[in-house]
């Protein structure tokens, strides 16, 4: 048996003033044919799972570029044809197979590709023809089109927002690709459209309860292969954004069909219930000062980079400053210019400087002042499960009380580590100002004393109600009540 693997990767923001080429790629992610590390990332888990059952099972792996760009704005039209042209012709290359393990993410936007996902999949679909497996992995936050359902067998999601089950489900991936391989299942795929768009962290109810129910149906039903919720991502200003419920079932699509419908029915009445209540700037940051044990995490949940955002926005920052707030630290403005000039200058000194709020408007103003330059660090790092998340040339600054790490590589807050990393014990911090929505909250929680959502300025179209979309769809929930009266 032979079966070939790829990833390509990314989420866009289709607001997001910060376009990726493909530079872009190649400082977060780009590996040729047998060079991706042995640490899976976010979309290439189904390369490194692959790597552990051909070894285990016997079968030929082979392996297509992977690929993983940090979200951002629009991808130029030539950097997504010629890393999609480059894993075709690896595919076209290989000859013969039997089945196509993709990892993908599921919310590209690319210029001149609405779709770029459902292109790329028509053409591995064009090269094996009818009879070959194709399935691909994806994450949540993602656009599942009716043109990547033609063209794919099945797919499996991560289930958990933070995504701390990306490994897990390439697993689930693997296991019914192998099975179905064998002749032992024949997936069916039913979808169903809950006519809404929403954010679902895992990480309180009520959708950690409807996670967890997917979970035990699938365990005592052997015909139910997968359930799957694609929450869609309110940013992509595509015409299929939008909330759907996945079923694959071992031959009953009828069965798909009913289980598929009722889950989405649920979910749709649960709208509006989902995310974690927020507070403003003032009242975030008052109620970091009157805390009495710390650290007390902040997150800046709009100005995440995993959302597309630049996260270079300084409107809690200025608050904290304005409040006179010590022992804060904060992870991370990007600021690439502002890094270099500290690189200039060199650790230990001191000297003016300007930094953040560069990238776009409702993201506060720059940041003038006289910083001492703690630490300089090539090719930072974070963890964010097993796998490590760069966060390029970063510098650590100080000045009144306040730790700011400014990096050149976009990404967003998975982990304490990205303190200690660069030389600050986030344990002994009264309040650490992170930059993420929820992908935060498995490493933080472990060590928060309290942790405040707050929703400051405007860097990120969290309002679908009043965002100005061009192309997406008018027809779901919050954009009319009831969409299915």
């Amino acid at each position: 048996m032979r079966v070939f693997t790829a990833a390509l990767a990314t989420e866009t923001n289709s607001f997001a003033p910060i376009c990726i080429d493909r530079k872009a790629f190649e400082a977060s992610l780009y590996a040729p044919p047998g060079q991706h590390p042995e640490t899976p990332t976010l979309c290439s888990a189904p390369i490194t799972v692959g790597r552990e059952l051909a070894k285990a099972e016997g079968f030929e792996l082979i392996e297509g570029t992977a690929a993983w760009a940090d979200p951002a704005g629009l991808i130029n039209r030539e950097a997504y044809e010629s890393l999609r042209d480059e894993i075709l012709d690896q595919l076209r290359a290989a000859g013969k197979v039997d089945a196509v393990v993709l990892g993908l993410h599921g919310a590209m936007v690319a210029d001149g590709y609405d779709d770029p996902e459902g292109d790329f999949l028509a053409h591995v679909r064009e090269i094996v023809g009818p009879d070959v497996l194709v399935c691909a992995e994806l994450d949540p936050h993602s656009h599942l089109t009716k043109k990547r359902l033609a063209a794919a067998n099945f797919f499996t999601v991560f289930k958990e927002f933070p995504h701390t089950d990306f490994v897990d489900r390439a697993r689930d991936l693997w296991s019914i690709a192998l099975r179905t391989l064998k002749g032992e299942i024949k997936p069916e795929v039913s979808v169903f459209d809950c006519r809404m768009i929403d954010v679902f962290p895992t990480s309180r109810q009520p959708m950690r309860g409807f996670v967890d129910r997917m979970y035990a149906m699938e365990a005592e039903d052997k015909d139910l292969l997968n359930i799957s919720v694609i929450h869609g991502f309110m940013a992509g200003d595509v015409p299929e954004m939008g909330t759907k419920v996945m079923v694959t079932t071992n031959g009953d699509r009828a069965k798909g069909e009913a289980l598929a419908e009722r889950l989405g029915r649920e979910l749709f009445a649960l709208r509006g219930t989902f995310m974690v209540p927020q507070v403003n700037e003032h009242d975030a940051v008052a109620e970091a000062i009157a805390a009495t044990e710390g650290p007390v995490v902040i997150a800046d949940v709009w100005d995440n980079p995993g959302g597309g955002t630049a996260g270079d926005a300084t409107v809690l920052l200025a608050e904290l400053m304005a409040k006179g707030a010590t022992n804060v630290a904060v992870g991370t403005i990007w600021d690439p210019i502002a890094v270099q000039i500290c690189f200039a200058a060199g650790e230990g000194a001191t000297i003016p400087l300007r930094f953040g709020a560069k990238s776009a408007p409702e993201t506060g103003n720059p940041i003038d002042k006289r910083v001492k330059i703690l630490k300089v660090q090539r090719n930072a790092e974070q963890k964010f499960g097993d796998s490590l998340v760069p966060i390029g040339d970063s510098v650590l600054i100080g000045f009144d009380g306040i730790e700011v790490i400014l990096n050149s590589t976009r990404a967003q807050s998975f982990d304490p580590s990205l303190f200690s990393g660069m030389g600050v014990d986030p344990l002994q911090k009264k309040i650490l100002l992170i930059k993420s929505t929820n992908h935060f909250f498995a490493a933080f929680s472990k060590i928060a004393a309290k942790i405040i959502y707050c929703s400051a300025g405007r860097p990120y179209p969290n309002s679908p109600a009043h965002t100005k979309y061009l192309k997406a769809r008018r027809d779901i929930w919050p954009m009319v009540e009831n969409p299915f009266g």
